[in-house]
Order: C-alpha cells, then sequence, then structure tokens
C-alpha cells in the first residue's frame, strides 16, 4: 500500500463512507472515578469535495445504535429520561462551512438533536490517501471533540454522578469517487 499526506490528493466528488473501517465513540465519567465508553454501530457521512478543493461535511448518526456492551445500561440509555430514541432517532452534524482539507483543521458545525441544535467544533487530524488492495483509494480522518448531553435535553443534571461533558472520537475512512 502507499500512501501520502499530501492533501491536495483529495478528488472532486462525493466519497463514501467505509463502515468496515470507520468508528464513532464517546467517552462519559461516571462517579467521577472512571470513564464509560462505547459508540455508535450505525452512521452516515457526507463529504463532496468541490472543484475549488473544499469539503462540504455532515453525519447523521442512528441513535438507537447506541452500544456500551451492557445491555441493561443501553436500553436505559435510549430510553425517554436520556437520548429518547422513540422521538429523537437521530443525532446529525453539519459543518456551518465548506472545510479545506490540511494535515489538521478545525470543523466548525451544529449537531442537532430532536428540536435541538448546538454549536459543536471538531479538531480534524488527517491520515493521508491510500491505496487499498482493490485498487480503491481511501482517504483517512480523525476528529475529535466534546458535547454537553444537558444542552441538548439528554438525561438531568447529574453532578458526581454521571458528566455533563461527553467526548467524541470519530475515526472515519472514505473511498474515493470513481
Amino acid at each position: 500500500m502507499t500512501s501520502s499526506t499530501q492533501t491536495q490528493q483529495i478528488k472532486t466528488g462525493s466519497w463514501a463512507l467505509d463502515t468496515h473501517h470507520s468508528s464513532v465513540s464517546f467517552t462519559v465519567r461516571h462517579l467521577g472515578i472512571a470513564k464509560v465508553r462505547g459508540g455508535f454501530t450505525s452512521f452516515e457521512t457526507e463529504f463532496v469535495v468541490d472543484e475549488a478543493g473544499a469539503a462540504t461535511i455532515g453525519a447523521t448518526i442512528a441513535l438507537d445504535s447506541f452500544d456500551t456492551g451492557n445491555a441493561d445500561r443501553d436500553a436505559h440509555i435510549r430510553a425517554a429520561d436520556f437520548l429518547d430514541v422513540a422521538n429523537r432517532p437521530t443525532l446529525t452534524f453539519r459543518a456551518t462551512a465548506p472545510v479545506r482539507v490540511a494535515e489538521s483543521f478545525t470543523v466548525a458545525g451544529e449537531a442537532t438533536l430532536g428540536t435541538v441544535t448546538q454549536p459543536v467544533t471538531l479538531d480534524v487530524e488527517w491520515g493521508g490517501v491510500a491505496d487499498f488492495p482493490d485498487g480503491t483509494r481511501h482517504a483517512g480522518f480523525s476528529a475529535t471533540g466534546a458535547i454537553k448531553r444537558t444542552d441538548f435535553g439528554v438525561g438531568v443534571p447529574m453532578p458526581g454522578m454521571l458528566s455533563d461533558t461527553v467526548k467524541i472520537e470519530l475515526e472515519i475512512e472514505l473511498i474515493e469517487p470513481a
């Protein structure tokens, strides 16, 4: 495999998500002493590069795919007093403007859960472009950010029990347009 961190190799068009090599995960503190980690197993991305080399970025996460590896906890978090997936099935993110890919960059955007939209900034690290064994070219990104769950109406304030800050980590691999 060959790889490159030269950002000018980003091809114009709509890049497809490689679901087998991508993940959306989170970390939240429990009792202030331990981190609970989990992720979402169903999500989609939008990454469209225009003729000027700027990318329109977006994502949609299916909240019923919430998974911490503990079925009872996951069912509780999906319920009405937390994520309320019956009434708020998705979390969406949209960059507020097209961005230029660089070695590291930030993406300012808006996240929407139900009727609540809040600003969110992601710090992104460019992984480069590489040739996949099947002949396709892939690009990779790592992104991190944080949200306050109560800003989105997720659960009630629980000082000392469950942190309000939820750290988000995305590992995204995209497939170059044909």
